[in-house]
């Protein structure tokens, strides 16, 4: 959530913090917590005269939890419905940034669901290459995109593309992100999850691309320099494109290292046509 601004951000910045209270707790179950924070998502989505009510600043905060309670108190866990409540007393800049808070924190959830059983790692290299494999097969991203699809049809798709294939957590967020976009396209939002991901491990996200697979030696010099770049740990998403003649191409959110000879005869040639 880059774009929020004013109060947004204040309330969005304490919900993190709650969140993490709540899942540091070994008695909150944090994938059953990011399901029930989708399904409030998705009610807050269709209800725009709830969400218009549930940050009305002219309502008092205790007001808005109580409504909050009596909506949902019986059908989710108390973790839950604290959480939303919360939500509600804050105050927000604009109603549907609520909605979009909600849906990263049922994200992040799910990502520290991942984390407590040690495969964080694998759901974020699996998401990356998921977006990958969209990226290649126009036919898969038509069928996952298409407005005539029913969500059973395309939850039934992903199970097959990615149950017993992928990480529990990785088949959730993204049958969530096919089936409740919001407005985002397939690649936006994959490349959303994957920096939340690495958020989450307070990493940052490069993207390397190299003419043949890296060794684990090379790996390791690699996120070892750019982690002394960035002055943060690094996770390296890995993909291969015989295109990149030698060398490498990094890419780091909009920062673009360019190490690959394509590259580099490619500015040979500009320099020389000027």
């Amino acid at each position: 959530m880059t774009g929020v601004h004013g109060a947004s951000r204040e309330a969005v910045a304490a919900a993190r913090e709650r969140l993490d209270a709540l899942t540091d707790s070994t008695s909150v179950d944090a994938a059953q917590l990011a399901g029930e924070l989708a399904a409030v998502t998705a009610l807050l989505d269709r209800e725009a005269g709830l969400r218009r009510v549930l940050t009305d600043p002219a309502q008092s905060g205790e007001a808005k939890a109580q409504l909050v309670q009596r909506l949902i108190g019986g059908q989710v866990s108390g973790a839950t419905a604290d959480l939303v409540s919360g939500l509600a007393r804050s105050r927000w800049s604009q109603s549907r940034d609520l909605v979009d808070a909600l849906e990263e924190l049922a994200d992040t959830a799910d990502l520290t669901a991942a984390e407590k059983t040690g495969t964080l790692d694998d759901v974020e290299d699996e998401l990356f290459r998921f977006g990958r494999i969209v990226a290649s097969s126009t036919e898969l991203r038509a069928a996952l995109t298409d407005r005539a699809a029913g969500t059973s049809a395309k939850t039934e798709l992903l199970h097959r593309l990615l149950g017993g294939r992928a990480k529990p957590a990785t088949e959730r967020l993204v049958t969530r992100l096919v089936t409740a976009p919001r407005g985002r396209s397939l690649e936006s939002g994959l490349e959303s999850l994957s920096k939340l991901a690495a958020d989450r491990r307070n990493r940052m996200v490069a993207v390397v691309t190299s003419a043949v697979p890296l060794s684990d030696g090379q790996k390791q010099r690699l996120g070892a320099a750019l982690t002394k770049l960035y002055g943060r740990r690094m996770h390296l998403n890995l993909d291969v494109d015989p295109a990149v003649v030698g060398g490498i191409r990094v890419q780091v959110g909009d920062e673009v290292i360019n190490g690959s000879l394509a590259d580099r005869l490619d500015e040979a040639a500009r320099r020389m046509a000027s």
